[in-house]
């Protein structure tokens, strides 16, 4: 029988809305002794039974709902929550793909945990600690539902921010069921060959969530020059290239991950050397791309939500204006910017407005042609507008007086 705890009338009204998060405040810090992953019914002050949610004492999110109804977390609800998963995917063309998202927390109503697939092995990332408690149950059921070869586990940790600025992530992946793979483990997108690693780092060097727009931005880019800012290992770049792209420039802060970014290539018989890699802060590669005239037909922008380098720090709050102004400097009338943001605290309207200032400092015309966000494989509740969080613009620049840049 699960143990009750009493929430304040601020966090009923939200769980009445269907809301899956209890935000840690007064009435949280009165709750019994509890451990990390204790099943628990929430009520309100009168006794009035709410939810069944999984506990996270001492977190900013105390408690995540698993149902609005009483339930036992056991194999059987696991099976049927993994089986409607499973089954959501099928909205979704995989056609050309063996990665994709198999659980996307919340919006699968397993909150706090994320299953990826990729080729036969799973990749398990838990975004909340409660979830630890009943890792044994989670693989059994994994393994029984989906049948992978092996599953690997990788927790997220606590400041990522200041652990990938000090390169310290390490390998933070480890196997938790069945056989090893062989790392880079190569994984198929769009018909396009990728090579991920489900242990080094925060990130497998493959973001899932993509995968859709990569594919229109594949429509888009052919016979053009291609600038890909914040290029990482180099998707969106391999990506153009397939298309047809006549030049892909990639730029990224990090050397290590332009490094990846052309075994990308190399692994789709792309020879890399006849492509441009330039490894700094995207802001001053751009100052220099300007100063040398340079001019591009397609500019992507895919910043992460934060990131720290020697020479910058970068916010997607306060610095896409920035960027934005840079890149019109280097597009012609009817070039494209395609700008992405995967800040959940920035909706789109504010996306836009950080644009418009942007667009305004060049003095520039921008035309929005396209809205993208995540693909089908990454479900949102209407009740919980935080799941969509991807932002994905293709614009067409105007507005360049007749003796400004050319083509």
């Amino acid at each position: 029988m699960a143990r009750s705890f009493v929430v304040g009338p601020e966090t009923v009204r939200m769980l009445e809305l269907g809301h899956p998060w209890v935000i840690a405040d007064r009435y949280t810090r009165r709750w019994p002794q509890a451990r990390a992953g204790e099943v628990a019914a929430l009520t309100d002050e009168g006794g009035r039974f709410l939810a069944t949610a999984l506990l996270d004492p001492g977190d900013r999110v105390a408690a995540r709902v698993l149902a609005f109804s009483p339930i036992r977390l056991d194999g059987d609800w696991l099976r049927t929550q993994l089986t409607q998963a499973v089954a959501r995917r099928r909205q979704a063309d995989l056609s050309a793909t063996n990665a994709l998202r198999l659980v996307n927390g919340e919006g699968d109503g397993l909150p706090g945990l994320v299953v990826e697939r990729f080729a036969d092995f799973l990749l398990v990332q838990l975004y909340a600690r409660s979830w630890e408690a009943h890792l044994d149950l989670l693989t059994a059921v994994l393994a029984e539902t989906v049948r992978p070869a092996g599953i690997y586990l990788k927790t997220r940790p606590r400041q990522t921010r200041e652990l990938a600025a000090k390169g310290q992530t390490g390998k933070l992946g480890r196997l938790v069921w069945g056989q090893k793979a062989s790392f880079p483990l190569p994984v198929i997108e769009n018909s396009l060959t990728f090579l991920v690693d489900l242990q080094e780092g925060l990130h497998t060097g493959l973001f899932l969530d993509q995968r859709r727009n990569r594919q229109d931005f594949m429509a888009r880019v052919g016979g053009r020059r291609v600038l890909n800012l914040f290029a990482f290992t180099g998707a969106f770049s391999v990506a153009a290239v397939a298309a047809g792209a006549r030049q892909v420039t990639s730029v990224d802060a990090a050397g290590a991950y332009l490094d990846r970014a052309a075994e990308n290539f190399r692994a789709n018989d792309i020879d890399p050397r006849k492509h441009e890699f330039l490894t700094g802060d995207c802001f001053r590669v751009l100052e220099e791309l300007v100063r040398a005239k340079r001019r591009f037909d397609v500019v992507l922008m895919d910043p992460p939500s934060f990131s720290t380098t020697r020479q910058s720090r970068f916010t997607t709050r306060g610095g896409t204006s920035e960027l934005v102004a840079q890149a019109l400097r280097l597009l012609p009338n009817g070039g494209l910017l395609i700008c992405s943001s995967n800040h959940q605290k920035v909706d789109l309207a504010d996306f836009l407005k950080e644009i418009r200032r942007g667009a305004l400092q060049a003095k520039r015309e921008l035309r929005v042609l396209a809205t993208f966000a995540q693909p089908e494989d990454f479900p949102f509740s209407v009740t919980f507008p935080e799941g969509r969080y991807l932002k994905y613009l293709v614009m067409e620049a105007g507005g360049v007086p007749a003796d400004g840049p050319g083509g």
